[in-house]
């Protein structure tokens, strides 16, 4: 009898592109050691295990623990890879594919052949459910669908093709098939004569019921239970419930072993692997929330009545495993701590249903005598050690501490060797600092639904000369302030403060989260088809200009009112004004419709941290949106309803040429200026796939950028803007491994901008002092070419995390786009000097072309090397006004090989790092940046906070367009001594920095 288990490693924070097999030997052993005893004491004498594991291992498992494996190759469930690209459906009819999965099957018998302790293949994994859907994410299983009939026909086919072909090679191992239940048996019945077992995936409650019957009736082959189970978590009661997956386990195994050869009944049970070992905590968001142990379920079965409402889900992907998971430690890790479904399991694997004499009497009384009282107590002290590693319903969730130290020097800078305490100027002087920066986070969590953590930063010293003066820490620097008895230096500001913090509770209502400063995403890919609420996830630069967002909170609610979303804050994205947002969908037969309200409570703030995150005007805005697939073409149809707080605002007109001669009007918004629309098609065909879309928005119709992806990386997008008329089209076409991508933009405002030139009272536009502005939306005629290598599609270049799962030896995204510009354009809003006071500048560069280069190299040749290089290059222009066209190019490198990691940076003729560059067009002759670092694990790709130590260099030059370049000095009209970068004779001036750090993060 099998007593199997599905077994996997998947370290909380990770998800299914975690390589297990591919960690150092050492990392192997100590984690198999320690999981195989488990499930050696536990009575388990077989593993699940997909494909990966080489047969060194396999005969490890079983020369040390007796443990056999069942070798499972997913046969196309999750997509092939073919000459032409990724076939994300696998379509079995298709010889390429045929000839692929053949080649691979009998690859994997060539390569395990005589292997020891290897139990059985299995092919695939439920694959006739991915007939009706594609993707890993369980969703709720389609009963009927005959349409899938001739594909299921050719599936089956092939895994009988497949199972000769194995037994070909090698006669020895059985071969079965995992099937989702009993869908389509009787095509596997006409259809795969030669499969050796009827494997099957079922969750039908306490038993099985028929399942058995059916398959000795119809199939006559014998029944190993490839899955099952129970999650640990009460959808109901919304919280940890050991004892109902007790419950279900137990019975579970009685149907199992009453099955079996000579107990009377079927008897052509040979076992089963339940369903899992440990908790996988990635699966639900499959990216998103890795270190989230996610309670929401998923799909719903009725079989499983202690926690199932009609109308509601109740199965909890997360919660399947019959032992919970421990946090990860410093080498990767973990602790397993069972749960009362291991005890009972334990103890039914005690049974042997073919022992002498064995009747389903004694069945009875042995499973009658395991109690899942008993089993609870005895987890009951696992729990305790879990909630103490923990630390129980309060805990430090992190403590970061970064020492850092820096030196500093230039030539021909307006930085003074020695700090003048009479000038408050950063940097304050060259030479010798230090900082010392803190970060301490606390999460509770008084149940399974609900948890909160906050972040707190404590400042030691603020250094005061960095070359880059503008970073979260220097808040903390001293202040002057002017008080009875004269001004006063402030010393000990601000050392400590609130960094992030965000909340969950889920009920069976709704699921609330709330977030300060921690992200959240938008809702375009939900039916928010105006982008109304944008994503709010802007890493390191809300922290260098201090800001607040995102600060609010969003409701997903369930049962009766499942499709609506809220969301409500003071400051939701960054540059928001404090909003409320209502989104609800709902299915009408083939069409989604869609409804987004968006409220503003308040006008704009004076309080502005950055010039790209100016609030708009107070707003109002509804839009609906249609969805409808038809074949291969989907239609989004959507109409848009906003800006009625504006209306009967004063606005100017201009109408001549660009120089600014021409005539002025003045007009006011009206209620026709509140409307706007969107059409979308798209087309995806496999190698080729077409988009094309449109919009006419009114004067003060504004949406938001679409920050969606169409296909491909392209940059040519939507701008969401008002007083636009626009046009979208673009295709791919796959070749080989390469994909094709030409794209193009026109729009048009309908109403231009007015030139800097004109005479009062005309004046461009502002947004902080009209109703609408021509800035993104200004017309344009543009196109681009993106061209894409990607050996290995299945890890998507165009992920939000692909830095770190892209996985290709050599992966290229290559692009160019050309913009068109024959009008300038309104004017933007910048920043003053003191950091919070918003100005319009006086106009916009002149009306020019501008076109850029751009690229990005992936390569990760081995599992310890790696690096990821984004090149660019072209022309740009200033936010602001200045005119000048600057002609730049740059690009970045990452570099990770075992524990050590290089980051740096070239940059010539470029802008700086803040956004006050770029708005008064402020660049630098050449930037260069080394930082070389050793970390005490694995470096992370995207730059989370580890334990490490490093050196940082940056150097610049400058000139006449640099800020503290100071190659002579003058008087000026007051008699002050002022620098003149102007000054003729004199060479390049340049800063530089050297910077060492320290950083722990537990």
């Amino acid at each position: 009898m099998i007593n199997g288990m599905n077994w996997d490693y998947f370290p909380i924070g990770t998800n299914y592109m975690y390589d297990f097999w591919g960690q150092p030997d050492d990392f192997i052993k100590q984690a198999l050691d320690y999981e195989m005893g488990l499930l050696q004491n536990m009575g388990v004498n077989s593993i699940r295990v997909y494909t990966g594991i080489t047969p060194r291992w396999v005969e490890y498992i079983y020369d040390n623990f007796g443990i056999y494996t069942m070798l499972n190759h997913s046969f196309g469930r999750y997509g092939v890879m073919l000459d032409d690209g990724w076939m994300a459906n696998t379509e079995y009819s298709d010889p390429r594919v045929q000839e692929l999965l053949l080649r691979e099957v009998t690859e994997l018998v060539e390569e395990f052949k005589g292997t020891r302790g290897l139990l059985l293949f299995l092919l695939g994994n439920e694959n006739n459910y991915g007939l009706f859907w594609g993707g890993a994410e369980t969703e709720d299983i389609p009963i009927q669908d005959r349409e899938s009939t001739i594909r299921a026909r050719a599936m089956y086919e092939m895994f009988n093709n497949a199972a000769l072909a194995m037994k070909a090679i090698d006669d020895s191992v059985p071969i079965a098939l995992c099937n989702g239940d009993l869908l389509f048996l009787e095509l596997i019945v006409e259809l795969a004569p030669d499969i050796d077992i009827f494997g099957t995936n079922v969750y039908r409650g306490e038993t099985f019921t028929d399942l058995y019957d059916r398959v000795a009736d119809e199939y006559g082959k014998p029944v190993l239970l490839t899955e099952f189970g129970s999650d640990a978590f009460n959808a109901r009661t919304n919280q940890e419930d050991q004892l109902m997956q007790a419950h279900y386990k137990r019975l579970n195994w009685k149907d199992i072993y009453s099955h079996a050869a000579g107990l009377g009944r079927a008897q052509n049970s040979i076992g089963g692997y339940t369903f899992q070992f440990s908790d996988g905590w990635w699966k639900h968001g499959q990216t998103e929330e890795l270190d989230v142990h996610n309670t929401e379920a998923t799909w719903a079965n009725a079989g499983y009545q202690w926690d199932y409402v009609e109308g509601e889900n109740n199965m909890n992907e997360e919660w399947f495993g019959i032992n919970a998971k421990g946090p990860t430690n410093s080498e990767g890790f973990y602790e397993l701590f069972p749960r009362a479904a291991y005890y009972v399991i334990k103890q039914a694997h005690e049974f042997d249903p073919y022992a002498g004499g064995v009747t389903l009497a004694d069945l009875e009384k042995h499973f009658d005598g395991i109690s899942l009282t008993g089993a609870m107590l005895q987890a009951r002290g696992d729990k305790a050690a879990l909630q103490v590693q923990r630390l129980s319903q309060i805990r430090l969730s992190r403590l970061s501490a970064k020492f850092s130290t820096f030196s500093t020097g230039g030539d021909k800078i307006t930085t003074p060797e020695t700090n003048n305490s009479d000038v408050r100027e950063f940097p304050n002087q060259t030479g010798f600092d230090h900082m010392q920066s803190i970060f301490v986070g606390i999460e509770a969590q008084p149940s399974n639904n609900v948890r909160a953590n906050v972040e707190f930063n404590i400042l030691g010293n603020v250094a005061q000369n960095p070359i880059d003066e503008i970073f979260y820490e220097n808040r903390g620097r001293p202040v002057d302030v002017r008080g009875v008895n004269g001004d006063v230096t402030l010393e000990d500001v601000n050392r400590i403060q609130l960094y992030r913090a965000e909340y969950e509770w889920n009920t069976r209502w709704v699921d609330i989260e709330g977030f300060y400063r921690t992200g959240h995403y938008h809702w375009a890919y939900d039916g928010d088809f105006f982008n109304l609420y944008p994503e709010a996830n802007y890493g390191e630069n809300i922290d260098i200009y201090n800001g607040m967002a995102p600060f609010g909170m969003e409701a997903e609610f369930k049962r009766e009112l499942s499709g609506l979303k809220m969301a409500f804050g003071p400051e939701l994205w960054w540059g928001a004004n404090p909003a409320i947002l209502l989104k609800y969908t709902r299915d009408f037969g083939n069409y989604s419709v869609t409804g987004t309200f968006h409220e503003d409570l308040e006008g704009p703030s004076d309080d502005i941290s950055s010039s790209f995150a100016v609030p708009e005007p107070r707003t109002r805005r509804f839009g609906l949106h249609v969805n409808r697939e038809f074949g291969n073409f989907e239609i989004d149809l959507g109409g848009l309803w906003a800006g009625q707080p504006l209306n009967g605002r004063e606005f100017q007109i201009y109408r001549g040429p660009e120089d600014g001669s021409g005539d002025l009007f003045v007009d006011e918004i009206k209620p026709e200026d509140n409307f706007g629309g969107k059409l979308k098609l798209t087309y995806t065909g496999g190698l080729f796939n077409w988009y094309g879309q449109t919009s006419l928005m009114g004067l003060v119709a504004r949406g938001g950028g679409d920050q969606t992806i169409t296909f491909t990386g392209w940059r040519l997008k939507d701008s969401g803007s008002s007083n636009q008329f626009n046009v979208l089209s673009g295709f791919t076409y796959q070749v080989g491994d390469f994909q094709i991508a030409p794209n193009f933009m026109y729009q048009q405002p309908l109403e231009g901008p007015i030139p800097s030139g004109v005479e009062a009272p005309g004046r461009p536009r502002n947004i902080l002092d009209d109703p609408f502005v021509v800035r993104s939306n200004r017309e344009t005629i543009a196109g681009e070419l993106l061209i894409t290598y990607d050996p290995t599609p299945e890890t998507w270049m165009y992920d939000w995390d692909s830095d770190r799962t892209e996985d290709a030896s050599l992966a290229i995204s290559a692009g160019i786009v050309y913009r068109h510009h024959p009008t300038t354009q309104d004017a933007a809003v910048g920043i003053l000097p003191d950091g919070r006071t918003a100005f319009a500048f006086g106009g916009a560069p002149a009306a020019r072309d501008l076109w850029e280069v751009h690229a990005r190299i992936v390569s990760k040749p081995t599992r310890h090397f790696g690096f990821i290089a984004n090149i660019y290059g072209g022309e740009a222009e200033a936010r602001g006004s200045d005119d000048r066209l600057i002609n730049r190019i740059g690009g970045d490198l990452r570099v990770l090989y075992r524990n050590f990691m290089l980051n740096s940076f070239v940059r010539i003729n470029d802008w700086g790092p803040y956004d006050y560059h770029r708005d008064f067009n402020l660049t630098f002759p050449l930037q260069l940046m080394a930082d070389v670092s050793y970390t005490l694990s694995s470096p992370d790709w995207l730059g989370e906070p580890q334990t490490r130590f490093g050196v940082r260099g940056g150097f610049r030059t400058l000139d006449e367009f640099s800020p503290r370049y100071a190659p002579a000095f003058t008087t000026d009209v007051s008699g002050q001594i002022v620098p003149d970068p102007t000054a003729p004779g004199f060479g390049l001036g340049n800063e530089w920095e050297l910077r060492t750090y320290i950083q722990i993060n537990i």
